[in-house]
């Protein structure tokens, strides 16, 4: 083979390479990924008000213990891939008898 038919040949299958590798990221952006989210049947919730946090709201019903883990729950309950809470969202929060005077 002569030194142009290789270059064409390499620069062929550059081009199909980087061709599949677009379509790839192309399709993959589009795929639908479902957020499991337990059923909330039973659980406890909050409303988000103006001005809260998840930090504030994990802080009070942790009841003197570190806050991050049950925000951590918090989230993982209700299928968050953050923080950000919005008011008018009810928050499902894990089960106790005590977050009922939130609500």
């Amino acid at each position: 083979m002569t030194r142009r038919g290789r270059v064409v040949l390499v620069v062929a299958a550059a081009l199909l390479s980087l061709g599949g590798f677009w379509l790839g990221t192309r399709t993959a952006g589009h795929a639908a990924v479902p957020v499991m989210v337990p059923a909330h049947a039973g659980l406890p919730w909050v409303e988000v008000h103006e001005g809260d946090t998840l930090w504030a709201i994990a802080d009070a019903l942790s009841h003197g213990e570190d806050p991050a883990t049950l925000a951590e729950e918090i989230k993982r309950l209700n299928g968050l891939p953050d923080s950000l809470i919005r008011p008018g969202t009810r928050l499902y929060v894990p089960k106790d008898d005590t977050t009922t005077a939130l609500r």
